[in-house]
């Protein structure tokens, strides 16, 4: 019978895993990557994308922008994953908040570049669509970018309210273009009442 490793996931296990996995610039190879499932760890993204260990935030950025780079979302679960192991955590909204965006030209040719609040960049076009989902009850908007492979970023409402001031109507739609597409944000008929 052979030995079998337990693993006993860690905040601290993980950041260590996920630096020896860095190699050079850019994101770990996450989506190649399949350990086994070692469980759930006590972390979690709040709606406002601050990150919690054991019920306290994460207070270095470097940290945060460590464990951002090892996430990975399988259906409708989060977990961080490294070669050796992969954890659950809980994401309250979306794992990504984008704080800030620029704008180059201008109607269908414009183009909306997204920064997410870990340092992510994202354009927004066709293979990183802007998503509106609103609140049955309130009918409150959550607009969202997505940023990487099936991660998205909460748009926050002061970036919200610039895209809404880029905002035209096209075939019924109220909404604004990037990289070619035009992204529905309401009904035109909805801004009347």
């Amino acid at each position: 019978m052979s030995a079998q490793n337990i693993v006993t996931p860690s905040a601290e296990g993980l950041a260590a895993s996920a630096r020896a996995a860095k190699s050079g610039k850019g994101l770990p190879p996450v989506h190649k990557w399949n350990p086994p499932f070692c469980g759930d760890l006590d972390m979690r993204i709040a709606r406002d994308g601050t990150w919690f260990y054991l019920g306290t935030p994460i207070g270095r950025f470097e940290l945060v922008k460590l464990f951002s780079s090892i996430l990975r979302r399988d259906g409708d679960d989060y977990f961080l994953v490294t070669p050796v192991e992969k954890v659950g955590i809980t994401v309250e909204d979306a794992p990504f908040v984008a704080v800030d965006f620029t704008v180059d030209g201008a109607g269908d040719a414009q183009v909306l570049t997204f920064e997410t609040h870990v340092g992510d960049v994202t354009v927004a076009g066709p293979d990183a669509p802007i998503r509106v989902e609103r609140d049955p009850e309130t009918g409150e908007p959550s607009p969202y970018v997505l940023v990487r492979a099936n991660l998205e970023a909460l748009i926050d409402r002061k970036s919200f309210y610039r895209l809404v001031d880029l905002g035209v109507h096209l075939d019924g739609w109220f909404g604004v273009w990037s990289g070619g597409t035009f992204f529905r944000i309401i009904p035109s008929d909805a801004l009347d009442g």
